[in-house]
């Protein structure tokens, strides 16, 4: 009697891959219980997470505190909250030094590096230098009481997947996105990656990795080049399509056998998913890339006119063509914000370039119906 396992059977009769794709295409149909819907229906359809690496001060930002300006100059025990600071029991239980041993608190108080005001009819409090954000704060929830465990720069990883570095790596916030809903168009990356990502130090591309979820479900990382967008992930401008097509069926069928003997490799299934659905990407990803399409006004709204905004306001443009397009989780990386001196200079230089780009985002998605669907997160370390 032939021993040939059921998962053979499937892979030897041409079902492996094929199976992969349509039990992915029937949960996406059959989610829910019949006949039941959520007591609250999701609205959103898509993130765009925004991550300013490096560390945005919040006094600088969307939390300004005109108390640092009366006692600055003072350190901490001088001022009436030395004690609520320095002997907070809190403070010391709950972080876990990345250094290994504690660090040294900088006890001296400096002043706002700008001024503020009230903005929008809301009121909310924006720092000066965050002009054109600004203009978009009615359309903007601030949470002010965010706090973590790590007081370095692997605060960075933390962010992204709830754990302290010290923990190890655990799947990121996208990679459980792409793992519990999947694509709304099968053609492109449910999970997309532009930007430089964290130091290895600080987590590296576990900010957008996938972890015990699998690689299928990590980030793939994108660069602004609509002649290649998608790193390593074409054979070049000499190999025609049908010859393309023909050595991804090659690779599917080599792979389907492996799968059979190796089943429960996640690697492997990674690979062999991932050549499904490259030779769809390499004709829909450069469409994406395409900016030239959007309309002039378009591009002076993302700052893309202007050398300061291009890089964030095309990235952000991007993001905005993806989401449009199905994909479920879009996360930007902009690096340079750590300012452990000159933080004047540094800030209203960082805040130029990604500002005005960021206001372009909100206003764009707004005006297009697509903002009550898509859940934009702007968010940074410490």
């Amino acid at each position: 009697m032939n021993s040939q396992s059921r998962r053979s059977m499937l892979s030897d009769s041409g079902m492996g891959v094929a199976g992969i794709a349509l039990s992915s295409l029937l949960a996406r149909e059959s989610s829910g219980t019949p006949g039941q819907s959520p007591e609250f229906p999701g609205r959103v359809k898509s993130v765009i997470w925004l991550f300013m690496l490096g560390g945005t001060s919040q006094m600088e930002s969307f939390d300004p505190k005109p108390a640092l300006n009366l006692h600055a100059g003072k350190t901490f025990n001088e001022s009436p909250y030395g004690e609520a600071i320095t002997g907070s029991p809190f403070y010391r239980s709950n972080v876990r030094d990345f250094a290994g041993v504690p660090r040294d608190l900088m006890p001296k108080i400096y002043p706002m590096q700008a001024g503020f005001r009230r903005r929008g009819e809301c009121g909310l409090e924006v720092n000066d230098w965050w002009q054109h954000v600004g203009e978009c704060v009615d359309d903007i929830a601030v949470v002010r009481s965010m706090w973590t465990t790590d007081n370095d720069h692997a605060a960075q990883l933390q962010f992204h997947t709830g754990r302290h570095i010290f923990d190890g790596l655990r799947p990121s916030i996208g990679s459980w996105v792409h793992y519990g809903l999947g694509s709304l168009n099968d053609n492109l990356p449910q999970f997309v990656v532009m930007g430089t990502p964290p130091a290895d130090c600080c987590g590296g591309v576990g900010a957008h990795g996938a972890d015990y979820l699998g690689p299928e479900h990590a980030g793939v990382a994108l660069q602004i080049d609509p002649v290649n967008p998608l790193p390593f992930g074409t054979p070049g401008s000499d190999v025609r399509i049908d010859q393309r097509k023909r050595q991804l069926s090659l690779l599917r069928r080599l792979n389907q056998r492996s799968g059979a003997d190796y089943p429960d490799d996640a690697a492997l299934r990674a690979r062999i998913k991932s050549y499904e659905l490259a030779f769809r990407m390499q004709m829909a990803v450069p469409e994406v890339m395409q900016l030239s399409a959007e309309t002039k006004s378009t591009e002076v709204m993302y700052g893309i006119d202007d050398a300061t905004t291009k890089p964030f306001g095309q990235m952000c443009l991007t993001a905005r063509r993806l989401v449009e397009r199905g994909v479920r989780f879009v996360q930007l990386y902009d690096n340079g914000w750590d300012a452990h001196s000159k933080l004047k200079e540094n800030h209203s230089t960082r805040i130029r370039c990604v500002d005005k780009p960021i206001a372009g985002l909100l206003k764009d998605l707004k005006q297009r119906g697509m903002l009550d669907e898509t859940l934009v997160v702007w968010a940074t370390e410490f």
